[in-house]
């Protein structure tokens, strides 16, 4: 079956120290590569960050409005496009979980709350001070990602860091009822339902390969993300669904077949019921 649009970094006119990195102003990244207005997919981490301009960024099926402080962070996976006007301005990073870990070492890219899971927000505030503050550390990584200075890849990785530090900082600010103790369980979760969602859908599962009863874990996901483990599942399912519906090519039957469900009229209903539509009604209406 098709798949809907993944782009890899080494799609993109890399203009970096290494092929799993990529940064660019917003106006040249959109000039050099107009697909990227479509919806697709990313397999690597995007970072798109706003100074002017504005316009409309929908993720996952969620529309957000573009100003100059928005920040979005988008995690491998999802799906996205954006319509923004001819006077944006801003920079787009593009940068591999391989090339973050094996630099930093003991610190992974998954210690930053907006890519605990697939729950947590991938769009940031900042207010005008905050931007002017943010802004210079992108000039610097463009500007390095031009020359070919000594310890040019230290440079342009250790100031990723600290924007990643910054947003952070803002991040726990914004949404600090959701960082909670319970995120290095939930984390675990995360990782456990991608590579498993399609083929295994009781939540005593997942509890299991966490080796904690379903009670703690519902009680986690409950004071994290205010979520069951069933609807954090259902939710997974459904948005992985939406995915491939965007691809009109696809048979419906085969979506279902390829999310683990052999009875398609049950797919059906499981969609309908979560969506308020049927799968067919949902691919009408994009």
């Amino acid at each position: 079956m098709k798949k809907y649009p993944v782009y890899s970094i080494q799609q993109f006119n890399c203009n970096s120290v290494q092929a799993d990195f990529y940064v660019n102003t917003f106006q040249k990244h959109l000039v050099t590569h107009p697909f990227v207005e479509k919806p697709h997919r990313h397999n690597f981490y995007v970072m798109a960050f706003f100074t002017k301009g504005s316009g409309t960024h929908e993720i996952d099926f969620d529309s957000y409005s573009v100003a100059p402080g928005s920040v979005f962070v988008l995690q491998p996976g999802q799906m996205h496009h954006w319509s923004l006007s001819e006077d944006i301005g801003g920079y787009v990073l593009f940068y591999s979980q391989e090339m973050y870990n094996l630099y930093f070492g003991e610190k992974e890219i998954d210690i930053f709350p907006f890519f605990y899971s697939n729950d947590t927000k991938s769009e940031i505030i900042l207010t005008k001070q905050e931007m002017e503050s943010l802004q210079p550390f992108f000039d610097l990584i463009f500007k390095e990602s031009q020359s070919d200075e000594l310890f040019k890849k230290d440079k342009i990785m250790n100031l990723l860091d600290l924007i990643h530090i910054e947003l952070a900082r803002k991040y726990q600010e914004t949404f600090a009822s959701e960082v909670h103790a319970y995120n290095s369980k939930l984390k675990m979760f995360a990782k456990v339902l991608e590579s498993h969602f399609k083929t295994e859908k009781a939540a005593s599962f997942y509890a299991n390969a966490l080796h904690i009863s379903l009670k703690h874990l519902n009680r986690i996901c409950n004071e994290t993300v205010n979520k069951t483990t069933t609807e954090i599942i259902t939710n997974r399912i459904v948005l992985e669904a939406k995915r491939m519906l965007m691809d009109k090519n696809s048979l419906v039957s085969e979506i279902a077949l390829e999310l683990g469900y052999d009875d398609y009229s049950y797919f059906a209903r499981f969609f309908k019921k979560n969506t308020g539509m049927s799968p067919k009604d949902f691919r009408l209406s994009k």
